[in-house]
């Protein structure tokens, strides 16, 4: 009964997520030109990013999501569509099941994504509006945060792989969303400092400080002030 539930939950929410990122209909947001490259690189490595324990035969070692980051590049909508064929692309590189795809799909893909928003909107409110906040906060912290959160509730509504232990693949979890951070900050420092128009989540309107308004000149041929 409870693996009936979970298996319904993989599929359900996936299929939620993708009808509201449908509905929002992101595409329109895409200019003339294309998806930006750095897009078509992350959703090209991903699939081999979420096999890396059943490609490497090593159970402790844990995939890598990238979900956040793509969620920076392209926005929420967007990052949920490309999650699917990534997923598809990962189930026939590993390979799969399909029930096994769907798990990776929600909690590699959909679920980082959507916790990945959530923290984003969230510091948006509390936090000054600056560029150190959006690469520090949202793209390095917010990620940290993110592959947890959707790591912590992986584990704790599935089974661990035999020969681990909950506390040690959760560890092991926390010390990759570490490195997933880590690269996602400096992708998105690049993107900020060279190619804002990589990251759909940016903005220099929003996040620049203002330009201090210029002194305004004194002219010579003024006249006298009375009293003067």
């Amino acid at each position: 009964m409870i693996t009936a539930m979970l298996t319904a939950l993989n599929i359900a929410l996936p299929l939620l997520a993708t009808a509201l990122a449908l509905w929002l209909r992101p595409w329109r947001l895409v200019g003339p030109d294309g998806p930006p490259t750095p897009w078509w690189v992350l959703a090209a490595c991903m699939p081999l990013l979420w096999s890396l324990d059943l490609a490497s035969k090593i159970a402790i070692a844990q995939p890598l999501s990238f979900a956040p980051l793509l969620v920076l590049l392209a926005g929420w909508p967007m990052a949920v569509l490309i999650c699917w064929p990534v997923a598809i692309a990962a189930a026939l590189l590993a390979p799969l099941d399909p029930l096994e795809a769907c798990h990776r799909l929600l909690w590699l893909g959909i679920a980082p994504a959507t916790f990945a928003l959530a923290i984003g909107a969230l510091l948006r409110r509390i936090l000054p509006h600056h560029f150190f906040v959006y690469i520090i906060a949202r793209a390095f912290l917010g990620t940290i945060a993110a592959s947890t959160l959707a790591a912590a509730g992986a584990i704790a509504l599935h089974p661990t792989p035999v020969g681990t232990a909950e506390d040690d693949l959760l560890l092991a979890r926390l010390l990759a969303a570490f490195g997933e951070a880590f690269l996602t900050g400096m992708v998105t420092a690049i993107g900020v400092a060279f190619r804002p128009h990589w990251l759909a989540t940016y903005s220099d309107r929003l996040y620049l400080p203002p330009k201090p308004a210029a002194p305004r000149p004194t002219r010579t041929d003024d006249p006298p002030s009375p009293g003067a």
